[in-house]
């Protein structure tokens, strides 16, 4: 029988604060402004699951936790508040990673396939409104039902070109599709293009169990993922993030309240899941941060401020870490007395005032208890991290990518035959044909017929290519990505 794992101690201030791990996925906050020991907290936080074999995945924003690889013990800071806590048995290491990267450039590439992201998420990434949406849906709808798989860009821009010239055939079922929405669609994708976006989608895709690993010691795997050019771009940013969590939401069986979680995701930049999002989605989003703790996921947003953060979700997260906030203005003032009143008081100490006046790498501290009920909010001294503070050098990265027993298989791109190839192959066999049957089968119209042939054997090839894998039907999960997928 698993000894259960002991309590995870993160700060220190008139008592240990320590995160039960039975509780950690409840989920929880680090807030705070710039500067005052959010990243710190998270790499404390990352490591301490990392011991207990809980795996972690993160968004490296600035480009400073690559350090979290090797040991510390070279920064004066940190080994100053070693002493000042009184810690010794405190031993510098580094922990396990995985560097992870959408760009291919500083880890290994990080893909899905435009049917795995799904209308939902990539109508967000595409800036697409509402009209707009519609048609894309009803893209992916005809896609799905006739077993076309759509994997990369070019895929689904052969496929909303399709629907486009067949827009009359497919207007009775599914309502209007008009040239402009078809048009604008283009152009956002071709938007996506310029920025990168084409190598977010295709072959091989994540496979969502090589995130959940431990290593030869039983340590968890903190996958990194490279984000600094990425955040450049916050709404396909904060998109991929989410279907990562829908991903793990979707793949990953019930199993209740573990005594620790499966896997620990930290949402850092979390303010931007939330700009601009319409509110389908953000009901979503809370569906999904409340349901998916019995997937023994637990789920930790970083962001600068609570009220960054719908009531819905923050009304979630039992497990917080407050830093300084300021408070120049009247707007900071309110900002502040929000974020001071999300806890348990403590009759020692004005909470809103203590806010304020922190010191980098202080916080307020308030964690669940066995009964699940927040502890009184404790001002604290965050641990020390164990690992280096130095980014890896670009020598030091490449050894971590290249050790990994995933390097090879995600940098070998995959270009199976999918909607692009078979819409393409059959469009050219159907107008070599058609000069030679035009005579002999005159009854329709050639335009009228070669559009109904094309899409009939389009689809019935395709389909029967996957069919072994998805089927003809796609069933699509809660935000739209594909769901009870094989050999998951």
């Amino acid at each position: 029988m698993a000894r259960t794992p002991d309590p995870l101690v993160i700060a220190r201030g008139k008592n240990a604060v320590a995160i039960l791990p039975g509780m950690a996925n409840r989920h929880g906050l680090i807030a705070g402004a710039t500067g005052t020991g959010k990243t710190v907290t998270l790499r404390v936080l990352a490591e301490q699951f990392s011991n207990i074999g809980v795996p972690v995945f993160m968004a490296d924003v600035k480009g400073d936790l690559s350090g979290i690889a090797h040991k510390g013990g070279e920064n004066p800071k940190v080994v100053e508040r070693v002493k000042t806590l009184g810690l010794g048995d405190f031993v510098f290491e580094g922990s396990p990673v995985t560097f992870w990267d959408v760009f291919s450039e500083q880890g290994h590439p990080l893909r899905t396939t435009v049917s795995d992201m799904g209308p939902l998420l990539l109508g967000r990434i595409l800036n697409l409104n509402e009209t707009q949406n519609g048609v894309l849906s009803i893209t992916f709808k005809v896609a799905d039902e006739n077993g076309l798989l759509l994997l990369d860009l070019k895929d689904l821009r052969a496929m909303i070109q399709f629907v486009g010239e067949n827009a009359e055939k497919f207007r009775t079922e599914y309502g209007n599709i008009s040239t402009a929405s078809i048009g604008a669609i283009q152009r956002n994708l071709l938007v996506l293009e310029e920025q990168g976006g084409e190598k977010l989608f295709g072959e091989p895709a994540l496979n969502i169990d090589d995130f959940i690993q431990t290593d030869e010691k039983g340590r968890g795997i903190i996958n990194i993922m490279t984000a600094d050019r990425l955040i450049q771009f916050p709404k396909l940013y904060a998109t991929f993030l989410l279907w990562l969590l829908a991903e793990l939401f979707e793949q990953l069986p019930e199993i209740g309240d573990p005594d620790k979680p499966r896997i620990v995701f930290f949402f850092d930049e979390a303010h931007l899941l939330f700009e601009e999002v319409s509110k389908a989605l953000e009901e979503k989003i809370e569906q999904v941060v409340r349901l998916i703790r019995s997937k023994g996921v637990g789920v930790y947003f970083v962001t600068q401020n609570p009220v960054d953060l719908p009531d819905e979700v923050l009304g979630q997260l039992g497990n917080r870490v407050q830093h300084a906030l300021r408070a120049f203005t009247p707007k900071d003032q309110k900002a502040v007395k929000a974020a001071g009143e999300t806890f348990r008081a403590n009759p020692e100490f004005d909470v809103t005032k203590v806010i304020t006046e922190m010191g980098v790498g202080e916080a307020l501290v308030s964690v669940l208890d066995q009964k699940g009920a927040p502890t009184v909010v404790e001002r604290s001294l965050i641990y020390p991290p164990r690992s280096r503070l130095v980014p890896l050098s670009q020598d030091e990265r490449n050894q971590v990518i290249t050790s990994s027993p995933l390097y090879g298989h995600y940098q070998k791109i995959i270009d199976r035959e999918s909607a692009y190839e078979k819409l393409r192959a059959r469009a050219e066999e159907l107008r070599g044909q058609a000069e030679q049957t035009d005579a002999r089968e005159g009854k329709i119209p050639e335009r009228q017929k070669e559009k109904k042939t094309l899409f009939q054997a389009a689809a019935k090839s395709a389909a029967h290519a996957i069919g072994s894998q998805i089927g003809r039907q796609i069933i699509r999960g809660v935000l739209g990505s594909l769901f009870g997928k094989a050999g998951k």
